[in-house]
């Protein structure tokens, strides 16, 4: 019996990471979710991504935020199909769309925690990746 591929690509994960920072504060931003379309549509890591595909990842992380172990299944999700070299990766758009309002909810600053650690990322890493998201989205 051969086991069905998992429908998730590197890329859905990466953005329902995003959508879930940007969802984290029960308050999806505009400007936050422009930054997931402008991710999608110019970064080198979505070159061949359905676009079509993000209000599907959108759906998928809405109802796995409404389980009561869902976080934990988009972690696990995650960590299934996203390689672990796309994980520094997912970091910082993670930082890019909870830094895109220029403010950082509690709610946002926990979840970006909890990426770091599903993710394993070295600390240093991740402190470097959080700078520049900030220097990036600094207001005049």
């Amino acid at each position: 019996m051969s086991e069905d591929p998992h429908p998730l690509s590197p890329q859905d994960c990466l953005v329902a990471l995003m959508i879930a920072v940007s969802a984290s504060d029960e308050n999806l931003r505009t400007v936050e979710l422009v930054k997931i379309e402008t991710a999608v549509n110019n970064l080198p890591v979505f070159a061949d991504y359905d676009a079509d595909r993000i209000p599907v990842m959108a759906s998928l992380v809405f109802d796995l935020f409404e389980q009561e172990d869902g976080l934990d299944a988009l972690f696990g999700l995650t960590r299934d199909n996203l390689p672990e070299r796309l994980f520094e990766t997912a970091y910082a758009l993670a930082c890019d769309v909870a830094a895109a309002d220029g403010t950082l909810q509690e709610t946002e600053l926990r979840l970006l925690e909890e990426i770091r650690y599903e993710l394993n990322l070295d600390r240093l890493h991740a402190a470097a990746i959080e700078r520049g998201a900030r220097a990036r989205h600094l207001r005049a």
